[in-house]
């Protein structure tokens, strides 16, 4: 009989099959997530019964979950391992991967692209079009934006060199960034770079808030904020309150805390929201697939799995 792997994640194997294939050719059954969403604890603890192996999206990975399973190995589809108690795994002597390359030009791509959409207001017109009105609106460019990155990692710094092409002035905020390390870049405290910004976009790899009310009381009336991060990075209520008072003029989320997400942002026709989407492209999710199966296998023992 063949060792089971859970795939966990709301999509897989999407355009390409090429990593559960993989898994077929080592003598795994991969087993597909039946309810294309994130997993509920209890979900997960049903589902990972018989399993050797788990590729892991964001559902809860605590003692709670290891101690019910027989769990070797945890390989995450994704950068971000804030979801998995690495503790816990210790005790229960489970190996954890991540992905941490793979997702970074998919998500700052994205990014951008969200900030010229707020800046144009193109997602607006586009439906006043499609409503079969004609309204120009005036809008914004990057070019003397400055733009605060929080969270100067891999995804923080692909966004932050995209930036450069279009002429924006860059700061970052990150306590673990040395500022002598940068060129070019700005690194300032929080509340320091946040009272001169124009646009926040906020890439850290927690789940703690980031922003709350006293954070975007800080920031210039008008300001453009973007998550592209974990849900409870921004207090959803005190960006309501902002966006109410015309204090935020806009913004995008991409993730949330619960999540599929039918708050009460959908009410905002200056916020744009988007499915937890910032990976998937073609290229990014082949990519972090293989290499999620790859570290699956490896942490199996196999050796060879490239």
């Amino acid at each position: 009989m063949k060792k089971k792997i859970l795939i966990s994640t709301s999509a897989f194997g999407q355009g390409d099959d090429g990593a559960l294939k993989k898994l077929v050719a080592y003598g795994y059954e991969p087993v597909l997530n039946p309810y294309k969403r994130k997993l509920t604890k209890p979900e997960t603890i049903l589902l990972l019964a018989d399993m050797e192996g788990l590729i892991a999206g964001l559902e809860v990975l605590d003692e709670d979950v290891m101690r019910a399973t027989s769990l070797k190995v945890i390989s995450r589809v994704g950068a971000g391992i804030s979801n998995v108690d690495l503790e816990a795994a210790a005790r229960h002597d489970i190996k954890v991967f991540s992905t941490p390359d793979a997702p970074t030009s998919a998500v700052a791509e994205l990014t951008i692209g969200m900030m010229i959409c707020l800046l144009r207001k193109t997602s607006l017109m586009n439906q006043l079009m499609h409503e079969g009105c004609w309204e120009k609106m005036i809008g914004g460019q990057l070019e003397g934006k400055t733009v605060v990155v929080i969270g100067y990692g891999r995804i923080g710094r692909r966004v932050s060199g995209l930036l450069e092409a279009f002429r924006a002035n860059v700061v970052c905020v990150d306590p673990l960034v040395k500022p002598d390390t940068l060129s070019g870049v700005k690194c300032l405290p929080l509340t320091e770079a946040l009272s001169v910004a124009d646009i926040v976009t906020v890439h850290v790899s927690g789940e703690s808030e980031v922003i709350g009310l006293r954070e975007l009381a800080l920031m210039p009336k008008g300001v453009l904020l973007l998550n592209a991060s974990r849900g409870g990075v921004i207090n959803e209520e005190a960006l309501i309150s902002a966006l109410d008072q015309q204090h935020v003029s806009g913004a995008w989320l991409d993730t949330f805390v619960e999540e599929p997400y039918n708050g009460r942002l959908v009410k905002f026709k200056q916020v744009l929201l988007t499915p937890h989407a910032g990976s998937l492209t073609f290229e990014c999710r082949r990519n972090m697939e293989m290499a999620a199966v790859n570290n699956l296998l490896s942490g199996l023992g196999h050796a060879q799995a490239e």
